[in-house]
């Protein structure tokens, strides 16, 4: 599955109401670490149809960033039924996503 990219329009559809556990990468364009972690993430979710991964610049969506506190970036944060289950703060090997994502 591809990365989905969010802002607040469809942030509710696709992360809140999602009948899959989600991983939401809140990152910038003209960060480093986070243009280092966007090939990991875009391969997790390549190789990982049962999670849902999205991707919400800051820039763009600093409504969102503000609601969930997102002050560092990247931030991933997982979210299952439409609550936050856990967060990473900076750049994330493939081995510590899935152990993020867990079961």
């Amino acid at each position: 599955m591809d990365v989905i990219v969010v802002n607040k329009d469809n942030f509710e559809k696709e992360v809140l109401k999602s009948d899959k556990k989600v991983l939401a990468d809140f990152n910038a364009d003209w960060c480093g670490p986070c243009k280092m972690l966007k090939p990991i993430v875009e391969g997790f979710a390549k190789d990982n149809d049962e999670i849902k991964v999205v991707s919400i610049n800051i820039d763009d969506e600093d409504e969102l960033s503000e609601e969930y506190n997102v002050s560092s970036i990247p931030c991933l944060v997982v979210f299952d039924k439409g609550k936050e289950t856990k967060r990473n703060v900076g750049l994330i090997s493939r081995d510590d996503i899935d152990t993020l994502i867990g079961d």
